[in-house]
């Protein structure tokens, strides 16, 4: 049985520069693998050759058991890709944009509506089918993006940042469509959002500086994560007693009059749940993530420990 995503000792430069150096993995079952790793990390290279953006410098990328630079229109089959931004024509509706883009996907003609159709339903945009895209909130325009990535039904869908710039509301809802597609398909999933790795994938594959430092379960990975601390940032800041009325939440301070540090007992849900209370009782939730310090010294141990 062939590996749904193969990559061998691939390596890619940048002029002098190598954004990514003997990169080896291998997936073959279906589920969410986070791409986890900083801004510059050498995340997005990684996805760009894996989706034929890009031609390596070195090394060999498979999709289904079909190399990508030797059979690169058979690979693509098999390969569904949601960019950083999605790759939207603002200017047409829903159902000509998917349209359009299944016919890029070469499904049949007989089988486009069809295809169209699914796709919306799967992603919950098919009350917006003869909207304009410009007049979609940022969301909604996400779903269109995972719709067009789905479309062809691929047996890898590649997602960047999926859940970057989305409200708290949208969040959950993004996060629980990349669940549902998840169970059909396998996701790879990049992000500098620890939370997000956390609270979506069963496997992790941590970047740093271009090479792998980490590869394991999740629950492997939750080794490392004590103590559990989130960020959160209120338009309307609760008391410190309604905080801990969350469950899962063991101590809780505010940093300024509306930025709290919340630490947890490794609940995965956390973040839900604080958002959750947060919309029943109006605290108004801007921003929620994992302290940053705790990621940065994450990376620093097992930086080091890849280097003993």
């Amino acid at each position: 049985m062939s590996s749904i995503l193969k990559i061998e000792k691939l390596s890619h430069r940048y002029a002098t520069n190598w954004a990514v150096r003997d990169i080896n993995l291998e997936i073959q079952q279906n589920g969410v693998i986070g791409l986890l790793g900083s801004n510059g990390a050498g995340k997005s290279t990684i996805m760009n050759i894996v989706c034929g953006v890009l031609n390596q410098t070195e090394g060999q990328v498979t999709i289904n058991g079909a190399d990508t630079r030797k059979e690169s229109e058979l690979a693509k089959q098999h390969i569904g890709f949601l960019p950083q931004n999605p790759p939207l024509y603002t200017d047409l509706t829903v159902n000509e944009y998917l349209t359009y883009t299944a016919e890029l996907r070469m499904i049949e003609g007989g089988k486009i509506k069809a295809a169209v159709e699914e796709a919306k339903e799967k992603t919950g945009i098919a009350h917006f089918s003869s909207r304009l895209i410009k007049n979609l909130s940022g969301g909604y325009r996400q779903r269109v993006g995972i719709a067009q990535a789905i479309i062809h039904k691929p047996k890898l869908v590649v997602m960047d940042e999926p859940t970057n710039g989305l409200d708290p509301n949208q969040l959950i809802e993004a996060r629980k469509l990349i669940r549902e597609i998840s169970q059909e398909r396998t996701v790879l999933l990049s992000s500098h959002i620890l939370s997000e790795i956390h609270l979506l994938c069963r496997e992790v594959i941590m970047i740093e500086s271009g090479r792998i430092i980490f590869s394991d379960t999740m629950d492997a990975f939750n080794n490392y994560l004590q103590p559990h601390s989130l960020l959160v940032k209120f338009g309307n800041p609760p008391s410190i007693t309604d905080l801990m009325q969350v469950k899962g939440i063991t101590k809780a301070e505010f940093l300024t009059d509306k930025q709290a540090r919340i630490f947890f007992d490794g609940d995965e849900e956390i973040a839900e749940r604080v958002i959750a209370a947060g919309v029943s009782q109006e605290w108004r939730i801007r921003e929620i993530n994992p302290e940053k310090g705790l990621l940065d010294d994450i990376f620093k141990q097992l930086s080091s420990q890849s280097l003993q």
